[in-house]
């Protein structure tokens, strides 16, 4: 699972996005935006497209990424989690403050790339353990049906001992 998209916004206004690859990121997020604004719920996951739009609403401010896995839905809760922690622990990040054209919001977007970076060596991380533990697994029922049959053939004389 990879985040690919991310942003911070208030009400419509995007005030600091990153995007990992190419994409129309852009016209999705404000209908995903729009729909938030909307349902005015804390939680929302949507799917447009090939992604899963997934945000956190809190305070009028919406923190939201795109991921390309449908079933990871904890990967993009703990990245929005820990997205929304940094920016309301930053006193200049509060909506007096925080606009689009502020230095400020340029910088946040180094924290997302952050984030999304992290969240992507955890996820091959993970994904490295269920490899070995699935293939560890596949070894020993496939060398248990092998003995299996040797001891088949053995007990029918098939194989001269």
């Amino acid at each position: 699972m990879t985040i690919t998209y991310s942003c911070i916004a208030n009400g419509r206004a995007v005030l600091a996005e990153l995007a990992l690859t190419g994409g129309s990121y852009q016209e999705a997020a404000a209908t995903v935006l729009k729909l938030v604004l909307l349902r005015a719920e804390p939680k929302t996951i949507i799917q447009m497209g090939s992604f899963v739009y997934h945000t956190l609403f809190i305070d009028g401010i919406t923190y939201l990424c795109a991921s390309d896995n449908a079933l990871d839905t904890v990967t993009p809760s703990a990245f929005l989690k820990n997205v929304s922690e940094t920016f309301l622990r930053n006193p200049l990040m509060s909506q007096e403050h925080f606009s689009p054209s502020n230095a400020v919001a340029t910088d946040f977007q180094q924290v997302l790339g952050k984030y999304m970076a992290k969240e992507s060596q955890k996820t091959r991380k993970i994904l490295g353990r269920i490899w070995w533990k699935h293939f560890k697994k596949i070894t020993v029922i496939t060398m248990a049906i092998l003995l299996s049959v040797i001891i088949i053939l053995l007990s029918t004389n098939v194989i001269p001992t």
